[in-house]
């Protein structure tokens, strides 16, 4: 069975990237044997519809499951007329994710963790990762806060923090549950689920970091 991971790197090893639509590469994954194909993400670099086309991309590929950090709404109801499972708030490398899915410890969803067009503000074009600041303070990466609405409606973003500006941010939206980027806001519920993912992505990056740090002062 093929599964699409979202990958900051080339290889297993690699890091998931947080991001579906606009991560850096996609890897294909055979999971009887480990073999694997590695896509660069072409989509990554769009205005809007990155979500859609990638997840177009990795059905083409033959992906009957994607596993990856955050998924917005368009992307979601692509993969699920493709009839492709998705898994997300994953983190860590990619071989790991792989080893969580074959052991059945990981849950697929038919609902995004993210709304539509987060991280599109800033100079470098990202999906669901704006960075941190309130009501459009800059964050972390030097990426600009999402959205300024004039309601207390709070839209959640997250990511990783690790040298390409995927800080978690969150930005006042409007009281329509629109900001003025036009993304669709996350309700309170939807919110602390998102820093409920966050947390825990956090963590197992954390996890994996202290792991390589131990291998390399080993060697």
């Amino acid at each position: 069975m093929k599964i699409a991971i979202s990958s900051s790197g080339k290889d297993l090893d690699s890091l998931m990237d947080p991001r579906f639509g606009r991560c850096a590469y996609f890897l294909i994954v055979e999971t009887g044997d480990m073999s694997f194909e590695v896509f660069n993400n072409e989509n990554a670099a769009l205005g809007g519809g990155a979500g859609i086309q990638s997840a177009q991309f990795v059905a083409s590929k033959g992906a009957k499951a994607v596993i990856t950090g955050d998924c917005g709404p368009n992307a979601v109801r692509t993969l699920s007329a493709a009839g492709v499972e998705l898994f997300v708030g994953q983190a860590g490398t990619v071989k790991k994710a792989i080893e969580k899915y074959k052991r059945g410890e990981l849950r697929s969803t038919t609902d995004p963790n993210v709304a539509d067009h987060y991280g599109m503000g800033g100079s470098e074009p990202m999906d669901d990762t704006p960075s941190q600041g309130f009501g459009g303070d800059p964050g972390i990466g030097d990426r600009p806060g999402i959205g300024r609405g004039m309601g207390m409606g709070r839209g959640m973003g997250r990511g990783m923090g690790m040298g390409r500006g995927m800080g978690a941010g969150m930005g006042k939206s409007g009281s329509e549950g629109l900001s003025q980027t036009g993304s669709v806001v996350l309700s309170r519920e939807q919110e602390m689920t998102a820093l409920k993912e966050q947390a825990k992505k956090l963590a197992n990056t954390m996890e994996e970091i202290q792991a390589k740090i131990k291998n390399i002062e080993k060697g």
